[in-house]
């Protein structure tokens, strides 16, 4: 397993080793998880470094799972090595999806760039073009330069959705958490806190990876959790994970400023249809998303305790900007002229 120290790396090596499998965890530092198997084997592995996969590979391994593949060069050191692997797995992304305008994750920020998707998505709907211009540009090149490869190289594709867990590095529902660790009572939600980006836990793309391995083949497959909840009912969740009540105050728009924004803000929703993972597979959830929140809450808790959440988080700081997640003097001032308007009606 290439990316085994990863959020999904922890759980997926867990998964195959309890299943029988004989792993060999890789990852850059080549640390081990303390829920692994003694019979791990945990390696350091520079994911650049062909030479060194090809050493690690030997004569030979009856299934890859890459978790951090990412573009062409990637996808062409697996093909290149086709002749020592039985099959892979590789996670792709969600991000991948275009609407019939064009109009995807990446054109999200231009006038009208929200996408417009059918609801659930199949997994035969059209993509971006390949590129190497952004992430979903380039999990399109990984994904064609992959199933190019044919019966020489059997791999299953999962176009994960918005994965979360423990250990995630940029964990979108620490909006909430840190928020209600902060003593915050009230919160904005753009377009009426009716987006719906939908989630994959980590147990469930866990699952999903050991179900592809016992069944070798090429195929792309959505991988998600059973339910697709609003971002209004996440924070409802959340709320009753502390113990807490907020009062939310829906913004019909998008966010004003950064009044409104959250990491799920999306104007239309994004539902994977799950069918073919089922048919391909027998996909079963192992969890759903309320049922996960606990273990993930109290993790991320206890990250933040006694630390600035953007030590804590550093990619979550870096993706959405310090301030911005949690700029509480542009929501009070908001809330403020929005009480004074409530009032004067």
């Amino acid at each position: 397993m290439i990316g085994a120290a990863g959020q999904t790396g922890r759980v997926a090596v867990q998964a195959l080793a309890e299943d029988g499998w004989e792993v060999t965890a890789a990852s850059l530092g080549g640390g081990r998880d303390e829920h692994w198997p003694g019979e791990v084997r945990a390696v350091p592995l520079d994911r650049e470094d062909g030479t060194a996969l090809a050493a690690l590979l030997g004569d030979g391994r009856d299934v890859v799972v890459d978790l951090v593949a990412f573009g062409q060069e990637h996808a062409r050191q697996l093909t290149g090595l086709a002749d020592r692997i039985g099959s892979a797995v590789v996670v792709s992304t969600g991000s991948v999806y275009e609407d019939d305008r064009g109009r995807g994750f990446d054109t999200q920020g231009e006038p009208d760039g929200g996408p417009r998707y059918p609801v659930p998505i199949p997994e035969t709907w059209r993509t971006v073009a390949p590129g190497d211009t952004t992430y979903s540009t380039r999990k399109v090149l990984l994904e064609r330069e992959l199933l190019g490869a044919g019966d020489a190289l059997p791999v299953t594709l999962l176009r994960a959705g918005a994965i979360h867990g423990p250990y995630c590095r940029t964990p979108r529902e620490l909006y909430f958490v840190k928020r209600l660790l902060d003593g915050r009572t009230r919160r904005v939600l753009a377009y009426g806190g009716r987006s719906r980006f939908h989630p994959v836990h980590v147990a469930n793309l866990a699952e999903l990876i050991r179900l592809a391995a016992l069944k070798p083949g090429s195929r792309v497959l959505n991988a998600g959790d059973p339910q697709t909840p609003t971002v209004a009912e996440i924070g409802a969740e959340i709320d009753a994970v502390l113990g807490r009540e907020t009062e939310t105050v829906l913004l019909d728009g998008p966010p004003e400023g950064t009044v409104g924004d959250h990491p799920w803000a999306v104007e239309h929703p994004v539902v994977y249809d799950l069918a073919a993972a089922g048919r391909e597979l027998d996909y079963r959830p192992v969890t759903g998303y309320a049922e996960s929140l606990p273990e993930t809450v109290d993790w991320l808790a206890g990250r933040l305790r006694g630390r600035d959440w953007a030590d804590a988080f550093p990619k979550m700081a870096a993706n959405y900007g310090r301030d911005a997640l949690f700029d509480y003097a542009a929501e009070d001032a908001w809330l403020a002229e929005y009480d004074r308007g409530r009032g004067a009606r």
